[in-house]
């Protein structure tokens, strides 16, 4: 027998509290535009027989009878599929397996529409970079576009990297009023130890390692189809979705390629037909709510996740109509527990999380301890708990079984009484400098403060040749700045990071300061990044001159230049960002309308526009 519930814990119960009174407005215009938008009965049956005809002109066999018959559940089956990525390679089979699936479970699944899916890690470094954050409105926009037929009942939506998944999910809330279930791939298996991985790219930085040495290590490591196996932002949305109730329990991290992905695969089909009919109607609008953000903050926390999900989150959470900060963020992180030690956290991999208990055992000890909200809706059902269970085949038959409720490998995950870190692997900085983010769960305590003279740069070019020219062999804060949104697009900046670790293995004080980002992979480097506003909104970030003393202090939450204040505010701008003029080459001018619009980093760096409730079609308050 079960024990009793824990009660939730009085901090996360605060922080959840304060988040729905400060969106009752929103929340509530937006719950009540996705009421008022289902339909009754099958979606396509309020077509006009033009319409109707042509969303089944393609259509043989029972597919076509059933959708003309305006009887069975329609489904959108919304794709990320390319070979170019190994993450999303393996969904090229996947529409097949759904249609199938669905069509025995009494309903019609079509392929509604691609999404575009760009891959960070090879545009890592190039201009193509400065186009990736943007790309998760792109997503968004083409997600709507897909489900704007108005010919179905449900969606699956299939995906798994760093923009995509939040992207479907922020295009899906606009149809919040259907059932929807995230439809991932699975990581690939094991290759190169992460960690060596990054000693090779260490050594070459400093000239110890030719470009072929290099290359091999990179093809060591990433080898197959699936996800890259360390725990950047790929897979941190893999987790935080399942926690949310998104995924099929225990759907994360099952590789591509086996019987157990293929069936829960079509499992999801089956699943989405069920939730769209009247006995188990579930809308993503209910799935996404205050508590279930709540406790994709939390998981995030626990696991030491990317840090761009200090901006998807909070973007996920506006398009829900719900107004989530950082402030909440860093509430949270106060009393969370860092619990899993993965790459860049530690040396294991995703794999090797799963096999200790992965998400199952994290689900189970982090609702123990009242640090999640068992209250939520979910694809699978009611109640969290239904993600203590992990899926198995028994006979070729899917089911789900309770895991052990302890890791099986506490080196790589831990209960909250044995914790790697009393608190979350993320912190919020904020002081003269603006507010940032920074990922401390890789950083060892004796490096999360540093105060050192400045030396500023405004592109990762600029830096390397300084790096390599030797004039930051010493104790260093690197500013990097016109980085941001409004700048270029906000790239990842993780060509700094062999270079970085180098003069801090050399004995230097170290640490980044940007506007840019560094996401998941950030390692060992103490890194405030997102700094907010951002230097190209005329943030103080703008004024830094190299010389001046910076402070980065993980441990007080401070983010300081020691300047006064308006000595620094009399400075004349010395830099600034492209313009659009400049800001041109590898499809970057198809982007500038979203560069003008987009917001700050705090805001989760959209362009959709400010939370009001007249966002959400009802008149705001007056």
């Amino acid at each position: 027998m079960r024990k009793a519930r824990t009660p939730v814990h009085p901090v996360v119960e605060e922080v959840t509290e304060r988040i729905a009174a400060r969106s009752a407005a929103t929340r509530s215009a937006y719950l009540a535009r996705m009421a008022a938008a289902r339909a009754e009965g099958p979606a396509r049956a309020g077509l006009a027989c033009s319409n109707l005809a042509h969303g089944f002109a393609a259509c043989g066999g029972e597919d076509r009878i059933a959708l003309r018959g305006l009887r069975k559940p329609g489904i959108a089956i919304v794709s990320a599929y390319n070979d170019l990525l190994s993450a999303h390679q393996p969904l090229d089979e996947f529409p097949a397996w759904i249609k199938d699936a669905a069509r025995e479970a009494g309903g019609v699944a079509q392929f509604a529409g691609g999404v575009p899916a760009m891959c960070d890690g090879i545009t890592q470094g190039r201009a193509g970079m400065e186009l990736s954050l943007f790309s998760r409105e792109v997503i968004a926009m083409a997600t709507g576009i897909a489900l704007s037929h108005e010919m179905f009942d449900g969606a699956l939506l299939l995906g798994v990297c760093d923009k995509i998944v939040p992207g479907l999910l922020i295009g899906a809330l606009a149809f919040g009023h259907l059932p929807a279930i995230l439809v991932p791939a699975g990581p690939m298996t094991s290759g190169l130890p992460n960690k060596e991985k990054a000693r090779v790219r260490q050594l070459y930085a400093e000239g110890r390692a030719t470009r072929e040495e290099l290359l091999a290590a990179e093809s060591a490591s990433y080898h197959s189809a699936g996800t890259c196996t360390f725990y950047g932002t790929a897979n941190s949305n893999q987790l935080v979705v399942e926690v949310m109730g998104l995924h099929l329990p225990g759907a994360s991290f099952v590789h591509p390629g086996t019987p157990l992905r293929r069936a829960l695969t079509e499992e999801a089909a089956r699943r989405v037909v069920a939730l769209s009919r009247d006995a188990e109607y579930t809308p993503l609008a209910e799935v996404i709510s205050e508590r279930s953000v709540v406790n994709g903050v939390v998981s995030l926390l626990a696991t030491g996740g990317s840090t761009n999900h200090t901006m998807h989150l909070v973007a996920i959470a506006a398009a829900a109509g719900i107004e989530l900060t950082w402030d909440d963020f860093a509430d949270l992180s106060s009393v969370v527990p860092l619990l899993a030690s993965v790459y860049p956290n530690g040396s294991a991999d995703i794999n090797h999380f799963h096999a200790a208990g992965g998400v199952q055992v994290l689900v189970g000890s982090l609702l123990d301890a009242g640090l999640l909200h068992e209250d939520v809706r979910t694809v699978a059902g009611d109640g969290l708990s239904r993600y203590r269970s992990e899926p198995v085949l028994d006979g070729g038959s899917l089911t789900w079984r309770e895991v052990p409720a302890r890791s099986l490998d506490e080196d790589v995950l831990r209960p909250v009484d044995n914790p790697f870190a009393a608190d979350g692997g993320l912190r919020m900085l904020s002081g003269s400098l603006g507010r940032a983010v920074m990922k401390v769960s890789a950083v060892a305590p004796e490096h999360r403060v540093v105060r050192a003279p400045a030396r500023v740069f405004t592109s990762q070019e600029g830096f390397t040749e300084a790096f390599r020219a030797g004039e930051l062999d010493r104790d260093v804060v690197v500013v990097i700045r016109n980085q941001g949104p409004q700048a270029n697009g906000m790239p990842e900046l993780h060509g700094l990071t062999p270079a970085l670790g180098v003069l801090m293995d050399r004995g230097h004080r170290v640490a980044l300061v940007t506007d840019g980002r560094m996401s998941g992979a950030s390692g060992k480097i103490p890194a405030a990044i997102q700094v907010t506003p951002e230097a190209a909104a005329g943030g103080p970030l703008a004024r830094v001159a190299d010389g001046d003393e910076v402070v980065v202090d993980a441990v007080a939450g401070r983010l300081d230049v020691l300047v006064d204040e308006v000595t620094l505010a009399a400075r004349p701008l010395r830099d600034a960002a492209p313009d659009e003029a400049s800001w041109v080459g590898t499809g970057r001018e198809l982007f500038t309308a979203l560069r003008r619009a987009v917001g700050p980093a705090d805001q989760g760096a959209g362009v959709f526009g400010p939370m009001t409730p007249g966002h959400f079609g009802a008149p705001a308050r007056v």
